[in-house]
Parts: C-alpha cells; sequence; structure tokens
C-alpha cells in the first residue's frame, strides 16, 4: 500500500508545524483539567487551620463549601460569552490567571469574608474550564471525542486527588511539622499549576495569531437553537444535576455515614479516599468506552446499577461490606465523566458543544446544590432514612434522563466523534 503524500499546495513544514500545535493544545487542556477541582479540594484537608487561622464560624464554613457547586453554575453560563468575546483560547488563559490570583489571594486573607471573595475567584477557571474544554476538544480533536474526554477527565480527578492528598503534606513541611503553622503555604502553592496552565493557553494563542494567515477558516452555519427549547438538552442538564447531586453528597457524606455506622474516623477517610482514588481509571475507560456505542443505554443502566447496589448495600450491611459499596459506588460515579462525553457526541459544531456544556453544566449545578444541603438537613431530623430516599429519587431521575440521552444517534453525526482525528487548526 503505498505512503500518503504531501498535498503540493502545502508548505514543507506543515505536518510538523501541525503537530507541534497539536501537542501544545493536548498540554494545555491537560494542565487545565487538572486544576479544575484544585481550589475545591485542597480546602477540606486544612479547612480546620483555615478557620482558627481566620476567625471563620461553622456557618461560614459551610458555605465555604457550599460556594463551588453556585459558583461553577454561574460562572458556567457566561463561559460561551467570554469566549465569543475573547476567544476560546484567551478567555481561558484569562480565567485560570483569576484562579491562580484567586487561590493567592485566599491563602492571604485574615477575614472569613475574604476568604469567601477570594474563592469565588478561585473558582473562575474551574467554571469557565468546565464548559470550555468540552467545546475546544470538539473544534480540534472532533473525530477523537470520546479518547480526549477520557484524557481530560481523567487528569481533572488525578488533579483533584492529588489536592485533597498533598495539602495537608505541604502545609506541615511549610510549618515544620504543623499544619496551623503552614496552612496557607498547602493553600496557595496549588496557583503554581493554575500559572503554568495559564501560560501555555497563552502559547496557544501566540502560535495561533502567528499562523492565523494559513489557518483554516471555521466552518459557518446557523446560530444553534438553544439547548433550552430542546428536550434532549433539557435531558441532559437533568441528567448532569442527578449525577453531580449524588457525587457532591458521596463527597460530603459518606465518610459522615461511615462513622455514624462505627467505623473509626481514619477508617472513614481511607474509604472516602478510596471511592475517590477509583474516578481516576473510571474516567480513563468510560468516554471511550461511550464514543464506540452508537447507544450509550446500556452504560447509562450499569453506572446506575452500581450506584443502587452500593446505596442498598449501605442499608444492609454498612460495615460488613463497607469496601464493596465504596467500590460500587465509585464505579457508579462514572456518571459524571459519561456526561461529560455526552456533550461532545450530542452536539454537531463547536459552537453548538459550547452552548450544550454551558447550559448543561450551569443548570445542572444549580438543580444539584441543595442535594448536599437537604441531605445534612434531613440527616439531624431523623437519621439517614431521609438521605436514602433523597438518593434514591435522584437515581430514578438520572436513569430516566440518561437512558433519553443515550437513545442512537444518527450514524453521520456517532462516526464524526468517534472516526479518526483530525488536524488541529493552529
Amino acid at each position: 500500500m503505498p505512503l500518503p503524500t504531501r498535498p503540493a499546495s502545502l508548505p514543507a513544514d506543515a505536518v510538523p508545524r501541525a503537530a507541534a500545535g497539536g501537542a501544545l493544545l493536548l498540554a494545555a487542556v491537560v494542565l487545565t483539567a487538572v486544576n479544575l477541582r484544585t481550589a475545591v479540594t485542597s480546602v477540606g484537608p486544612v479547612l480546620e487551620e483555615l478557620r482558627a487561622g481566620v476567625g471563620m464560624s461553622g456557618a461560614v464554613a459551610g458555605l465555604l463549601t457550599s460556594i463551588p457547586v453556585l459558583c461553577f453554575a454561574a460562572v458556567g453560563s457566561l463561559a460561551p460569552a467570554a469566549a465569543r468575546r475573547l476567544g476560546p483560547h484567551a478567555a481561558l488563559a484569562v480565567a485560570l490567571a483569576l484562579m491562580a490570583a484567586g487561590v493567592v489571594l485566599r491563602a492571604l486573607s485574615t477575614a472569613p469574608l475574604a476568604v469567601l471573595a477570594c474563592t469565588m475567584l478561585a473558582l473562575v477557571g474551574g467554571g469557565v474550564g468546565n464548559v470550555l474544554l468540552p467545546m475546544l476538544v470538539k473544534l480540534h480533536f472532533p473525530g477523537r471525542v470520546g479518547l480526549l474526554t477520557a484524557v481530560y477527565t481523567t487528569a481533572l480527578a488525578v488533579g483533584a486527588t492529588t489536592a485533597a492528598a498533598c495539602t495537608v503534606p505541604i502545609a506541615e513541611l511549610a510549618g515544620d511539622g504543623d499544619a496551623s503553622e503552614g496552612w496557607r503555604v498547602g493553600l496557595g502553592v496549588w496557583a503554581v499549576p493554575a500559572v503554568a496552565a495559564a501560560a501555555v493557553w497563552a502559547g496557544v494563542v501566540l502560535r495561533r495569531r502567528s499562523t492565523e494567515a494559513t489557518a483554516p477558516a471555521p466552518a459557518g452555519g446557523s446560530r444553534p437553537l438553544h439547548p433550552s427549547r430542546t428536550t434532549a438538552g433539557r435531558a441532559l442538564a437533568v441528567y448532569f444535576g442527578s449525577q453531580a447531586l449524588l457525587a457532591y453528597v458521596t463527597m460530603g457524606w459518606l465518610a459522615q455515614f461511615f462513622r455514624d455506622a462505627g467505623a473509626s474516623a481514619p477508617t472513614a477517610g481511607y474509604l472516602l479516599a478510596f471511592t475517590s482514588a477509583l474516578s481516576v481509571p473510571v474516567s480513563m475507560v468510560v468516554p471511550s468506552l461511550a464514543a464506540r456505542m452508537p447507544s450509550q443505554r446500556g452504560l447509562v443502566v450499569a453506572l446506575a446499577l452500581a450506584y443502587l447496589l452500593g446505596y442498598v448495600g449501605l442499608i444492609v450491611a454498612p460495615l460488613g461490606g463497607a469496601w464493596l459499596w465504596a467500590l460500587l459506588i465509585g464505579l457508579g460515579a462514572g456518571s459524571f465523566p459519561l456526561a461529560l462525553t455526552f456533550i461532545g457526541l450530542r452536539s454537531a459544531s463547536p459552537a453548538e458543544t459550547a452552548s450544550l456544556s454551558a447550559f448543561a453544566q450551569s443548570t445542572g449545578y444549580l438543580l444539584a446544590a441543595p442535594g448536599p444541603l437537604l441531605i445534612g438537613w434531613l440527616h439531624g431530623t431523623g437519621g439517614w432514612t431521609g438521605p436514602f430516599v433523597v438518593l434514591f429519587v435522584a437515581l430514578a431521575v438520572q436513569v430516566v434522563a440518561g437512558v433519553y440521552v443515550a437513545r442512537p444517534v444518527r450514524a453521520s453525526s456517532h462516526s464524526s466523534s468517534a472516526g479518526p482525528s483530525s488536524p488541529s487548526p493552529l
């Protein structure tokens, strides 16, 4: 079989330049994903030291832990407008720079309200990145949506887990063994990867400007119908919201459930860490698997079944099979990378991807926001019966919405998401 030849109309260095541009974009996407949750997961491990250091009340601390969901909803809804005004690459560079500034300023803050304000600034990078990464994957890697979604959701999980695991050791190192002396460093150090990601996106912007004359023009077309006006868009928002509710309840309350059941505090923490760590291998597998399927209904049901069995196990034998239930809940959380994969697979163009991503995520996070608070109230008034009712209802909603979103799509749409890679237009 003859080797493919370079078209005569392309300059001799076109292929190497395209490869270099693709590598730079991939690095930018991965670095951004690493930063999407570090400003959130770095707080919990040193929350006690943070509260003591700035004189924060329990009520304000509760608000601090609730801010991320609301910020992701608010910032995510504005991300497409920022992308249209600045361009998606520059918008991410600016958002990550603001995130770095917020992380540093939060670490330097001496008043509770300043901590809240700086936390909101630090979450700008995560909110914008949540929405624009699916769009950029669709724009630059349209034939490998599943693979690239697997790459960046895995990087997200690695970043979130690393921040949760390393904040206390860094704080102890900075404080000569005392985290209460070094918690500011433990929080502030996560500005470093944000600055690195912003710098890479700045490089992408400069490279695109230098090759603007030879870059292919973006595809035209009419403005896509807003997802809120389509049943599929609304169903995806509900699916995203239900999985987010289940995920945030797991992060906030699973360890407490095991402690209430009789587990020691360290064991409860290990079980939660195990569940969280499972997001890394799950994120590697689910998006690529979904992209190969004409219909993802079986995957939707399988992930929901894992959640269901885990919840039933918690009720029937909370400690007898604790590690198995933690495993099943961790597998069920694969609905998060699946939801992100749906955004790319169920949109036909980068503009449509951005619109769908902004609507599904901002609406979904708004739907999920009351969940952890409701669980806390129900737990405080009547034990765990009420919280499990909420979880089962949310799971049922997830299945109904997910089965609709995962219906088979046109062959042409599917093939465009799973076929060979297209060159990056850098």
